[in-house]
């Protein structure tokens, strides 16, 4: 990009080149400046009240730190070589440090907007002529033995020799074969000169012994420091003397920066990333095959969370004295779900995430699911898929962080606190971006989609290979799979829609190629924008989830109204059933496997499970033949007619309990098995028993010894059981924990560019001297006469005054405003801090000054 592409590469015209970071700001249009507030708008929460203090939030550490980690690798090495640059520097120099001697082309080229990102983030000012990092940027990147730069230069030689004495800087010039000079200061500059001169240096290490050059590429790229013994050997004497190592303390010396640059032939770093690396193709497939794998993986997410949830149906696991699930409980959840742990806590993050589950608030606290899972089951299954989805994206739990320790060494449970990563959601959107870069249909490398955002966000410790994002961006795509936004590695049409990106455009008529071929060179990525909207209305929201729901739809199997009966007394549903159907084969049958197929077995436990929830043998069989594609088989016949046959035989009350049945015979078996005998049974009459266990217990205890006892009431009617759906009260879903101030959006923007301005007016604005001035230039107090004849005055001339103002809360402020009309004790005006026509009770008004001529 050249300097023409990037307005704010332009240098400042050089008869105004600005003294301060405050100068520059106020040099700049409304367009750049609101483009600095949307990067950094830490930098209007509260808003300044002028460009000085803008200036001066700008360049305070919390707010430099910020920004800084928010540059890519190729800004942030410009900035870490100004940092070592003269100061000021100017656009050759830094230049050069960033292309080298042999001025690389395409640091060249990518340079200019390098150069202008950080001059739209405030943290480069001036012209080119006079370049200036903002102080605490430079301190942050600049070299000391504490915190050697990120560079890898030492200190200058004027640095590395301040508190030297001049005799040994003499005598340093003269080894160095230099003219001696008269004072130390001239000395230090030849001593420069001659290191900073091409010829001249290369002449004098073409003197160095062997053993002193290796000495100075151990260190040429750092870090600059060595070790040295009091009587160093002669080699190493031989560069101390020449100036080429000077000491910084007893023991320690440093490589001169000017040295280190000759040695890299002008480079400031070693690898200059001028080019964010190309997220590569690993496999393309046919965009139909990734968007109906990407279909399959949402309906198993669907499935998968309802499987949740429905095993929490009747109260969930408890929760925690600090909050969160156990690790017992995560277990016993991951093996309902035949998943491992981390995918259980990633399903039940996501619920959670979505407000379909949440503690319950009872004093004995448990997990349940909240009446918005009720209306999400209504839902169609692409809608249902779409909040899931959603909830992901916007989400800054991150549950691939359970089982992790915090600060404190204790454990991160799901559910509980401590797993928040505001950067989660940004993360995530840049990952699915970056797929949209690919041809349709393409899945990336999953190390050049890691290489990419690295060098997008350089981590604080570029050792690191395992830092937060990384971490994020893996989970990212793994996960992405799982909730079906990606197939195959892929981004689906139903995941770029929900993005909120355009629809893949083909580039060319190139067939397609199979799974597992690779990229063909010759296809171009996808334009995208750098990053995905980081704040959109909700109205946009809604309309890509819209756009979403319609393209999965059509790829989501239609949910059928049948079952296939076998002989084996199991039935095959081939496919989603309907609820009504998919409830009730769920009582009268236990689910044996799932997959493309569920297979459900019908049990004496299963059936009788239905009879308890008030079913008849008769509904049962008319069920059967209703939804069955097959005959209903004999066995299965038999098996529903043989468990209601001995269903409700047996009659369990509260005596404490007792047991009743017709046939004495059966009575007298139960009394004769030994397995009876906890349960402590008498008879009372030949058709009743009575025993000192619960209800429950007994209840239990007869079906363990084969019997189909049936709960009968106080009054003798058989009690209906059905599973009781534990409901937590109303709960909204977890509030994402945002990274640093939110964006503004273009209405804040306009306000607070207008309010600062009009700050900036009144505070810099020039008056005309008046007798009242209080002292330093501060505005004058005038009396209620002056005001009002000052006020008057200037509703005829049309001028603009400067006014010291009190509101009903007690702030004083400043204001420019030009006076309309004033009656009444009052002043009409137009305030230009508020951009509007106000009116202003003169007895608020503290002093008044007129400005100075041209400034109205």
């Amino acid at each position: 990009m050249s300097t023409e592409e990037h307005p704010s590469a332009d240098p400042a015209p050089a008869g105004n080149a600005p003294r301060s970071l405050a100068e520059a700001l106020r040099t700049r249009d409304d367009a750049s400046l609101s483009a600095l507030l949307r990067a950094r708008p830490d930098l209007i929460t509260p808003v300044p009240t002028d460009l000085t203090q803008l200036a001066t939030r700008a360049g305070t550490r919390a707010s430099v730190v910020r920004a800084l980690e928010r540059l890519d690798r190729f800004a942030l090495q410009t900035a870490e070589a100004l940092a070592v640059a003269p100061e000021p520097a100017t656009y050759e120099q830094l230049l050069a440090l960033m292309a080298g001697d042999d001025r690389d082309p395409a640091v060249t080229g990518a340079f200019p907007h390098a150069l202008g990102t950080l001059r739209d983030q405030a943290l480069v000012w001036g012209p080119h002529d006079k370049l200036r990092l903002v102080r605490t940027a430079r301190e942050l990147l600049a070299s000391s033995p504490q915190h050697p730069s990120p560079t890898g230069l030492g200190p200058t030689v004027a640095e590395a020799t301040t508190g030297m004495s001049p005799g040994r800087i003499q005598e340093i010039v003269t080894a160095a074969g230099l003219a001696s000079t008269h004072d130390s200061v001239s000395a230090v500059a030849s001593l420069t000169a001659l290191f900073t001169d091409r010829a001249e240096m290369s002449a004098l290490l073409d003197r160095a012994p062997a053993d002193s050059v290796d000495v100075l590429s151990r260190l040429v790229w750092g870090p600059p420091y060595g070790q040295v013994t009091a009587d160093p050997a002669r080699h190493l004497r031989w560069l101390i003397d020449r100036g080429l190592l000077l000491p910084t303390a007893p023991g320690t010396v440093v490589l001169p920066r000017e040295v280190a640059l000759h040695l890299r032939a002008g480079r400031a770093h070693r690898v200059t990333e001028p080019v964010g690396p190309p997220v590569e193709a690993a496999a393309t497939h046919r965009p139909q095959v990734v968007d109906s794998t990407a279909a399959g993986q949402a309906y198993t997410a669907l499935a998968t969370v309802e499987e949740l949830l429905k095993d929490w149906h009747e109260g969930g696991p408890a929760v925690l004295r600090a909050g969160g699930l156990s690790v017992r409980d995560l277990k016993r959840t991951a093996v309902a779900l035949d998943v491992s742990e981390p995918v259980a806590a990633f399903w039940v993050e996501l619920a959670y995430a979505a407000g379909l589950l949440a503690s319950d608030g009872e004093a004995e606290e448990r997990y349940a699911a909240t009446p918005a899972y009720d209306e999400w089951l209504e839902r169609p299954a692409a809608e249902r898929w779409s909040v899931l989805a959603s909830a992901w994206l916007a989400s800054t739990r991150t549950p691939g962080l359970v089982g992790a320790r915090d600060a404190k060494d204790r454990t991160l449970s799901a559910l509980g606190p401590g797993l928040d990563r505001s950067s989660a959601p940004e993360v995530r959107h840049r990952v699915l971006a970056l797929l949209a870069t690919l041809p349709e249909g393409a899945s990336p490398a999953p190390d050049s989609v890691l290489a990419r955002l690295r060098w997008e966000r350089p981590p604080r410790n570029p050792q690191s290979a395992d830092d937060l994002r990384t971490r994020l961006a893996r989970w990212t795509l793994s996960d992405a799979e799982s909730l079906g936004v990606t197939g195959r590695g892929a981004l689906s049409a139903q995941g770029r829609a929900l993005l909120g990106l355009p629809p893949a455009v083909a580039h060319d008529t190139a067939p397609a190629a199979g799974p597992g071929d690779k990229l063909p060179v010759h296809k171009r990525p996808h334009p995208v924008p750098e990053s995905l909207p980081a704040t959109t209305s909700p109205a946009e929201r809604a309309a890509a989830t819209a756009r979403a729901v319609r393209l999965l739809t059509p790829l989501l199997p239609e949910p059928l109204d049948h079952v296939l009966l076998q002989a084996d007394l199991t039935a095959v549903a081939p496919g989603p059933l309907r609820r009504p159907l998919a409830d009730t084969l769920g009582v009268l049958a236990d689910v044996e496997s799932k997959g493309g197929a569920t297979v459900y077995r019908f049990t004496p436990g299963s059936v009788r499970r239905a009879l308890d929830a008030g079913r008849s043998a008769s509904d049962l069989h008319a069920f059967l033949a209703a939804h069955s594609r097959t005959p209903v088989p004999q066995p299965l016949t038999y098996l529903i007619d043989d468990v209601a046959r001995r269903h409700g035989h047996l009659r369990i009350g509260s005596a404490s309990a007792y047991v009743r049945c017709d046939d004495d015979a059966v009575l007298n078996e139960i009394l004769a098995d030994k397995r009876s005998q906890v349960m402590r049974l008498r008879r009372l009459a030949p058709t009743v028993l009575a025993a000192q266990a619960e209800p429950a217990a007994l209840l239990e205890g007869l079906r363990a010894m084969g019997f189909a006892p049936a709960a009968e009431s106080a009054e003798g009617d058989v009690l209906i059981t059905r599973a009781h759906a534990r409901r937590t009260p109303p709960r909204t879903a977890p509030a994402p924990v945002p990274e640093g101030p939110p964006v503004p959006d273009a209405t804040l923007l306009g306000a607070a560019v207008r309010a600062i301005r009009a700050g900036d007016l009144a505070s810099t604005a020039p008056r005309k001297p008046t007798s009242a001035d209080g002292p330093g230039g501060d505005l004058p107090r005038t009396s209620s006469a002056e005001t009002l004849a000052t006020m008057q005055a200037a509703v005829m001339t049309g001028e603009a005054l400067w006014i010291g103002y009190v509101n009903a809360e007690g702030t004083a402020t400043q204001r420019v405003i030009a006076p309309i009309r004033v009656e009444g004790g009052f002043v009409t005006a137009y305030d230009h801090t508020a951009d509007e026509v106000r009116t202003y009770p003169l007895h608020r008004v503290t002093g008044v000054a007129e400005l100075a001529d041209g400034q109205a």
